[in-house]
């Protein structure tokens, strides 16, 4: 074994990738100090980095075709997390019951770690297919596999993370050749029902009045109090602004977060941390290692000597991009705040462990990809 690992190491070890994956994690871990200097949150998020290598490791030296095969088992668990998060066993934080409370590791969130288990069972049925365009019953086993953990997500109910759901079906359906019949049906449906859906949830209480405050402060901000539901958006713009070029320069008397102006720096707004602390420069360089990331990860996919490989990580890839999409769209004051964590970068071990799991995936992988 050791033999083997050494060998990989020295041959097809993906380096870049893993070196990305650490930087911008030690990136954030900096940013989270810079938000809340005088909390240990900094010093669990290393704790957090460490417990995440670990898990990559020993994802990264498994065969990545066993785990494949036996995806079923994982998605069963993943499930299983999923619906214990609704019974005692679950704890409830700011109105949404989506943590386990776990001996030594703390809260965990099972819809983090379900991206997992999901993605391997997309890769897995989608992948036996041979070639030739989706059949509608194939779409439908698809859509299926994604509605088991979105369902129970949004039984907690957390809308935030069932969206960062849709983009890993969506990859998952595009490179397996779906029709573009089915895309026109189901772009016209959700143009249908989503006015539909939201005209019933208000009318109902479905949708929370700070939901609806939440989306109308970026569709009509001059009529949202910013001492409100407007809160939230209105500091992290201000954050934003006050980095300038290059940030405040460590001056933390005069920064949002520190003087606990801006709310949730460490998870949903630590983009906007970045850009105060380190300004336009740090935030186009943060995007561009994000950037180089997702290329090595879709240069990863395009190596790939089988299929499931492959839908595994443009999921993967997709699922990121998506992520990054929503995060720095709500630091910037563009897309509503719904609590969408920045990969590699917002505080919690969840996000963090299942974020590395998927590189680990990425770089197991490209070791393999000259094995038959």
């Amino acid at each position: 074994m050791v033999a083997i690992i050494e060998k990989r190491d020295l041959r097809d070890f993906d380096w870049l990738t893993t070196i990305l994956a650490i930087s911008i994690a030690g990136f954030g871990v900096w940013q989270i100090h810079n938000a809340l200097p005088h909390e240990s949150i900094w010093t669990k998020q290393i704790v957090g980095i460490g417990i995440a290598l670990f898990a990559f490791v020993l994802i990264v030296f498994s065969d990545y075709r066993r785990i494949i095969d036996i995806a079923p088992f994982f998605y069963g668990f993943g499930l299983l997390l999923l619906a214990l998060v609704l019974t005692p066993l679950g704890v409830e934080v700011n109105g949404q019951q989506a943590w386990l409370k776990l001996p030594v590791i703390g809260q965990f969130q099972p819809s983090e770690f379900a991206k997992i288990p999901t993605v391997l069972m997309l890769a897995r049925y989608f992948g036996q297919k041979k070639g030739g365009a989706l059949t509608i019953r194939e779409t439908l086993i698809g859509a299926a596999i994604l509605a088991g953990p979105v369902g129970l997500i949004m039984l907690e109910p957390d809308a935030g993370q069932a969206i960062t759901y849709f983009p890993m079906l969506a990859a998952a359906l595009f490179l397996s050749g779906i029709k573009i019949r089915y895309v026109i049906l189901a772009t016209v449906t959700a143009a249908l029902l989503i006015p539909a859906a939201w005209i019933v949830g208000v009318k109902t209480g479905k949708i929370k009045t700070y939901q609806q405050e939440r989306i109308n402060a970026i569709i009509d901000p001059e009529s949202v109090d910013p001492r409100g539901y407007g809160y939230h958006t209105v500091q992290s713009v201000i954050t934003v602004g006050k980095g300038g070029l290059s940030g405040i320069q460590g001056d933390s008397q005069t920064s949002q977060s520190v003087l606990k102006f801006l709310p949730e720096p460490q998870t949903d707004f630590i983009f906007a941390v970045t850009a105060e602390n380190t300004g336009f420069i740090g935030c186009i360089s943060l995007l561009l290692a994000y950037a180089l990331l997702l290329s090595r990860m879709i240069a990863g996919a395009r190596e790939a000597n089988e299929r499931p490989a492959t839908l595994a990580i443009m999921c993967f890839a997709t699922a990121m991009v998506f992520q990054i999409f929503m995060n720095v769209g709500m630091a910037l004051g563009v897309l509503p705040v719904i609590g969408v964590p920045l990969p590699l970068m917002s505080a919690g071990l969840s996000a963090l462990l299942t974020t590395f799991c998927a590189i680990g995936f990425v770089v197991s992988i490209r070791m393999r990809r000259f094995v038959n």
